[in-house]
């Protein structure tokens, strides 16, 4: 059926989570009232990127962007702009900058410097439906392989093309491929990364979420190329959408002979299936990963031998992250030239980064490696909420470190953030603003890395316990000068130790705030005083006596009794009772009560 306008709407986890199914529902039902259902197609997409400003719902082809659609306002827009053709104007993007409204997403400074590749269908078709993906050249890539191209031909072009992987390592891909190629074996195998597991990340989730097909179809590729005709995609559990979407988009490519046997009339066989993991960071480590897929404790293992050569049930096996697959067939189809034409040096392409925090424009996005920090906060992310001071960002999620106002102008690739004592990673970046704590971030990370460790390794199970100690006893006002060094020493001998990259890395948050943020070290053991007024043993609320009126507001809210005074007199707070819950600021209007 042909349709003369689409209603796209944001079918990923963000927006599902703020109504989209319910949009999609209304939009549909005004479209059958008005008898229009046969005009204007309503379609789920994947994420469009722009989380801040969710649920989307984008109209083709005038490329209108309605933001922060509510159930209600389907009628509104059937009603004025698929019927009058009128923008329906509350809904359109305001930009902060101009102070108007913008309709053309290509407009937006969001969108702006953003070059999608790995995210080039998310948004713009249905996940769950094949014939969307293969309209917009889904699956050329695979017959082009097949077709015009021997397995050695493929992965040249892939190491021509300079990817490297995107799960963390930035091993180069073409490499990869070609150590497991050259090892016989009579079965191999291609494992799908999917353990995403970074705090604050959601890159991997949305491709497949919004484009499970190039998965699969670069999945193919790999087979191929390294005469595999089994593929794994490990994903966790806790990933419903994407796993329903990846059951939906396998059974597609069987149905179309894209997966299978003989697949597009060649000796080429292949299948997929898909193993589910229960949410283990450590899994994200590639040899955990396969233990955990035959069934065995997620525990990494000595290398090597490399899986190129020994892993998924002891035979050759090529494991790449989701966001590395969805580069893949891109790459086939353009040619290595066009891709390591884009990015630095070292690092060709694109990154797709988790954009959160303390930034106005939390979401999706991916740029061109050589972007600088500076183009990602303040350009494509719309710089500080509420007008707050830049303080950090936290790229490469528990394993990197955190990046501060002097790194801002360095161009972001894998090389450039080691050197600044951070790390790539999978692709998360949090930033935080004048108001976080240096000393609890690197603590909340650690809290993290020791609660995940598989505990194989004395570095990792003893020695981040040890620093998670040392940090707690500082943010509690009981840290000595001497803490500062032991934390130092101690992080270097974990990441000289450790038996996995995970433990290796572990370290660099604390490593990298002690660089970068000592000044805050030495004010919360020498002074007792946490300068961001996050740690609640080292603050003190105190009432000015000038400014209260004896109103009794904070005493009858205060949870533990600890304000005492008559009437119209000035109140006092017992250091020993209060909590520091910040109640008793929340409710004094006159602003007498402060934080020292």
């Amino acid at each position: 059926m042909s349709y003369k306008m689409h209603a796209l709407v944001c079918g990923g986890t963000g927006c599902r989570a703020s109504n989209s199914q319910d949009i999609i529902a209304k939009l549909q039902e005004a479209l059958e009232k008005k008898k229009l259902a046969g005009e204007v197609q309503v379609i789920a997409t994947g994420c469009f990127g722009f989380c801040e400003q969710g649920p989307i719902v984008k109209i083709m082809p005038d490329n209108t962007f309605y933001t922060r659609v509510k159930p209600d306002d389907a009628e509104e827009i059937i009603a004025e702009h698929i019927i009058k053709g009128r923008k329906v104007e509350r809904l359109l993007y305001k930009d902060p900058e101009r102070k108007e409204s913008v309709s053309d997403s290509k407009h937006m400074s969001f969108y702006r410097k953003q070059l999608r590749v790995a995210l080039r269908n998310c948004g713009f078709i249905d996940p769950e439906n094949i014939e969307e993906y293969i309209g917009r050249d889904g699956y050329a890539a695979l017959a082009k392989c097949l077709g015009e191209m021997t397995p050695r031909e493929v992965i040249d072009e892939i190491k021509l093309s300079g990817l490297r992987g995107r799960g963390g390592g930035g091993f180069p891909t073409g490499l990869k491929w070609e150590f497991a190629g050259k090892y016989q074996a009579d079965q191999k195998y291609v494992v799908c990364n999917a353990d995403e597991g970074d705090p604050g990340a959601f890159m991997d989730r949305s491709i497949m979420e919004g484009d499970p097909h190039s998965v699969i179809e670069a999945m193919a590729i790999c087979g191929y190329s390294i005469g595999a005709s089994k593929g794994l995609v490990y994903i966790r559990a806790e990933y419903p959408l994407a796993i329903q979407r990846l059951k939906i988009a396998i059974q597609q490519a069987n149905e179309y002979g894209l997966l299978g046997e003989r697949i597009l009339d060649s000796d080429f066989n292949f299948s997929i299936e898909l193993r589910y993991g229960a949410g283990a960071f450590v899994c994200g480590e590639e040899t955990a990963l396969i233990h955990s897929m035959e069934g065995a404790r997620g525990e990494p293992t000595m290398k090597p031998p490399f899986p190129a050569e020994s892993g998924y049930l002891n035979r050759p096996t090529n494991v790449n992250n989701v966001e590395t697959f969805a580069n893949i067939p891109v790459i086939i189809m353009k040619g290595a030239n066009w891709f390591n034409k884009i990015g630095t040096e070292r690092s060709k392409g694109t990154k797709v980064f988790a954009l959160a925090g303390k930034i106005n424009n939390v979401g999706l996005i991916e740029v061109p490696m050589g972007a600088t920090l500076r183009e990602v906060i303040y350009e494509i992310g719309g710089g500080i909420k509420n007008g707050k001071k830049f303080k950090a960002v936290q790229t490469g999620g528990p394993s990197g470190g955190c990046l501060t106002e002097k790194h801002l102008d360095i161009p972001i690739d894998f090389d450039n953030l080691l050197a600044s004592g951070s790390m790539m990673g999978s692709g998360g970046m949090i930033v935080m603003d004048e108001d976080d704590c240096m000393v609890s971030v690197a603590k909340f990370y650690l809290d993290f890395t020791v609660e995940e460790s598989c505990g194989k390794c004395t570095p990792c199970r003893v020695g981040n316990k040890r620093l998670y100690e040392i940090l707690d006893k500082i943010t509690r006002g009981n840290g000595e000068l001497s803490d500062i060094d032991h934390l130092r020493n101690l992080g270097k001998v974990i990441k000289d130790t450790a038996l996995c990259g995970l433990g290796q890395t572990s370290p660099n948050p604390v490593l990298s705030t002690l660089d970068n943020f000592l000044d805050e070290y030495l004010a919360h053991v020498k002074e007792r005083k946490c300068p961001a007024g996050r740690c609640k043993e080292l603050l003190s609320y105190v009432i000015d006596p000038v400014l209260c009126i004896g109103c009794t507001l904070c005493t009858r809210t205060c949870p533990t009794n600890a304000i005492s005074g008559t009437r119209k007199e000035p109140h006092v707070i017992d250091a020993e009772k209060c909590i520091k819950c910040g109640t008793c600021i929340n409710k004094c209007k006159l602003k007498a009560i402060s934080v020292q």
